[in-house]
């Protein structure tokens, strides 16, 4: 059995404002990342993703950053961070990210015009973030390549499939009487 399948049948399974998500070392730091799942996931994230001609990573913060910096480190492709901060640098870019937990505004900084980008993100859920993180590329002019993230809870609404717009994943799941299920192990192309 694959690291990342054998570590989600594990994950515990916790409830915040009526909204049930597993606790897992990929979207939420606990427990520990240990390198050989990460590796194996990073590799997944290479095979799966269209690299050519990609110009550079974009990962909202802050789950998706050890991932984008272990794929970056392997693929020579610089990595964009999305941030929670406004900086006011010139060409900055505010979005509103809604998930089913929370509500924020991020920054877009370092992409540009023209740019050729691959989106990475640890969980696809209700598809707020990316939904108004490939809304505001689109503004800027990017060029979203491709969009992969290594899980994606299969339940409910996405919003990122209505702005139009398709993710890869590595692993789709559902969390179903308190524990995680594996709707489809290799995830979505």
């Amino acid at each position: 059995m694959d690291l990342l399948k054998e570590s989600l049948l594990d994950a515990p399974i916790i409830e915040k404002d009526g909204y049930h998500y597993f606790v897992h070392p990929i979207s939420d730091g606990v427990p520990m990342l240990r390198p050989e799942l990460l590796r194996e996931i990073v590799i997944k994230i290479i095979r799966k993703a269209e690299l050519e001609d990609v110009d550079k990573i974009v990962t909202p913060a802050a789950m998706g950053i050890h991932l984008s910096t272990a794929v970056s480190l392997m693929t020579d492709i610089p990595l964009v961070v999305v941030r929670k901060r406004q900086y006011g640098l010139e060409g900055e870019v505010a979005l509103s990210q809604v998930t089913g937990y929370s509500e924020n505004e991020m920054y877009v900084n370092d992409v540009y015009e023209g740019d050729r980008v691959l989106v990475l993100d640890d969980v696809l859920s209700t598809g707020g973030t990316l939904a108004a993180l490939t809304g505001a590329l689109e503004d800027i002019g990017a060029d979203i390549r491709d969009i992969v993230c290594v899980i994606k809870k299969a339940d409910g609404e996405n919003k990122l499939d209505e702005a139009g717009y398709h993710a890869k994943t590595l692993i789709n799941v559902r969390v179903e009487d308190g524990e995680v299920v594996i709707v489809d192990e290799h995830g979505d192309d």
